[in-house]
């Protein structure tokens, strides 16, 4: 590749050099489909990953101190701007020891390791030739993510002790239900020897990985607290989300949410059940609203769901560009953190955008609570917003359209996506039921998150535990009390709050970013006294590629 001499330019030379370095990024963007390595989880791996991001931002500052600085046009200025935020944090991030002690219930490294599997291609006899040969390397992925917790150790860095319990059941689950030999019988008899072979040395790998956390890390990590505190969490904040967060406003504000939407939530439960909260009207909607049995049976309603808005909103709302109407509905494997989830396309599209639903062992699925939740998922939500991404990717860079995004600007379109489907009318009163649900679920999320790892005091007008300090037991309570989700459900995302600081508040914060940046626009078009036109604005704000929450609202509000 040339010299770089533009951030663009630079920027796309990153991620390349980044796949080189991590096959999870060639493979999550499709880079080299024949990609047989498995990353390199050790703290020579993350080492080498902080040294090339160092290295960017050095060759950042000679292209801003180089005389065609003046040059750059405005979309130049951002890419700058993305990678400063991007690449900084990270590497501080890396110089704290995140990377030390990353034991979470979702998207940690075992995890992602495994999601490896679900992103390669596997059409052709060569394809499950490389599934056999990366998956023969499990072992020696997890070996190297030892040696990184045991450095952690070494600086006593530890994870909780409830994020490495959970982990250890996950791990058990992988083994004792055979996920990695599951995966390898639908490849083709001619390769079943190897494949197989390379399901027991996954297998083998995922309990070595098990007993190490069992036997020697999790004993070493006693008395490690879940709550993170104010540094770490202001500094993981900015990690997922882009901003530098006034934690006080963003508690207050996510409290005055919770009260406004369970007020709304009442009003709702009156029409439906007469006299019942809102929770009891869930529960009744459990048993009695539009149930779907039978696993294939919700994922194809799921993927109808998905193919009618597409339908729908193409030509209306958005404008949906060929490649990007082809989304698949999955079911996520067994092991999976209770949370659905989307993938996202390859950069060529030869992997579409794909959402996922853990079942965890149902079979039966009342639709009130997974309509919005797949409009969040699929379209509008995360799909049309990261497949369209790829499609702009030529115009923008690679990198501002995958590895810059933060979940501020994702999460919040998702949530902002739900927000217009209910204003253009699809949800019945059943299905708004759900998606309060979902928002009242965001809006705590947002005061347990904080007032957890902060150890804040509940505030004196809380239905429940007034004045005490928020701990995970109060947490899982209060949740439980003002949510239609299933206990299990709420169990794994009190332990993913604890194990991710500052990512759960993004849907909501998020969120708010995108109605002010809307609300903005259209009264700029107002105030010029011209029409606001929604899809425009719809299809210029998906077209700026990946911005983080501080840079988001003035850049939407100016579309």
């Amino acid at each position: 590749m040339t010299t770089p001499t533009t951030p663009r330019q630079l920027a796309d030379r990153f991620v390349h050099d980044l796949a080189a370095l991590d096959p999870s990024v060639a493979t999550g963007l499709g880079l080299n489909p024949h990609d047989d390595r498995v990353p390199d989880l050790s703290p020579a791996g993350y080492q080498a990953k902080a040294d090339l991001a160092a290295a960017v931002l050095s060759d950042l500052d000679s292209l801003e101190q180089s005389s065609t600085h003046g040059s750059w046009d405005a979309l130049e200025a951002r890419c700058a701007t993305l990678l400063r935020d991007r690449l900084g944090v990270q590497l501080e991030a890396h110089s704290a020891g995140e990377h030390l002690r990353e034991v979470r219930n979702i998207f940690g490294p075992p995890q992602a390791v495994r999601q490896l599997f679900s992103m390669m291609p596997a059409k052709t006899v060569e394809d499950w030739a490389v599934i056999a040969r990366r998956m023969a390397q499990i072992p020696q992925a997890y070996r190297g993510w030892t040696e990184t917790l045991t450095e952690g150790t070494a600086q006593q860095l530890f994870a909780a002790p409830l994020q490495i319990e959970t982990l250890i059941d996950q791990l058990t689950e992988w083994a004792d239900t055979q996920w990695w030999h599951a995966f390898v019988s639908a490849g083709p008899p001619s390769l079943q020897g190897e494949l197989t072979a390379a399901a027991e040395t996954a297998t083998a790998g995922t309990i070595e990985l098990r007993d190490y956390l069992q036997e020697t890390y999790l004993p070493a990590a006693q008395g490690t607290p879940n709550a993170v505190g104010a540094a770490r969490y202001r500094l993981n904040a900015r990690r997922w989300m882009g901003a530098d967060l006034d934690l006080e406003e963003a508690y207050a504000w996510g409290w005055s949410e919770f009260q406004r939407i369970n007020a709304e939530m009442q009003e709702v439960a009156e029409l439906i059940l007469p006299g019942a909260s809102p929770v009891e009207t869930m529960r009744h909607l459990d048993e009695h609203g539009e149930i779907v049995e039978g696993v294939e049976a919700v994922r194809e309603r799921l993927q109808q769901m998905m193919d009618r808005a597409i339908q729908d909103l193409d030509g209306t709302h958005f404008e949906i560009a060929e490649p990007i109407r082809e989304v698949e509905a999955m079911i996520a494997p067994a092991g999976s953190a209770a949370a659905p989830y989307y993938s996202r396309p390859s950069i060529d599209f030869s992997r579409p955008g794909r959402t996922w639903l853990p079942t965890m062992g149902r079979t039966s699925f009342p639709m009130y609570d997974l309509v919005s939740t797949w409009y969040h998922e699929g379209v509008p939500g995360h799909h049309l917003q990261l497949a369209q991404w790829v499609y702009v990717a030529p115009q923008l860079s690679i990198y501002q359209t995958s590895l810059g995004s933060s979940s501020g600007a994702t999460e919040g379109w998702a949530l902002y996506a739900e927000r217009l489907m209910d204003e253009l009318g699809y949800l019945d009163t059943e299905a708004r039921m759900g998606y309060l649900d979902c928002q009242i679920m965001r809006a705590i999320r947002v005061v347990i998150d904080i007032g957890m790892h902060l150890e804040l005091p509940i505030p004196d007008d809380s239905p429940i535990a007034p004045g005490q300090t928020w701990s995970s037991e109060l947490a899982n309570q209060f949740f439980a009390a003002h949510s239609g989700r299933p206990q299990d459900f709420i169990d794994s995302e009190i332990i993913r709050y604890l194990g991710w600081p500052g990512q759960a508040i993004s849907y909501k914060l998020g969120e708010r970013a995108w109605l002010d940046g809307r609300a903005a626009a259209r009264a700029a078009h107002e105030e010029r006294g011209e029409v606001f036109d929604l899809k425009e604005w719809h299809m210029a704000a998906l077209s700026l590629g990946a911005l983080g929450l501080d840079d988001l609202t003035r850049e939407l509000s100016a579309l």
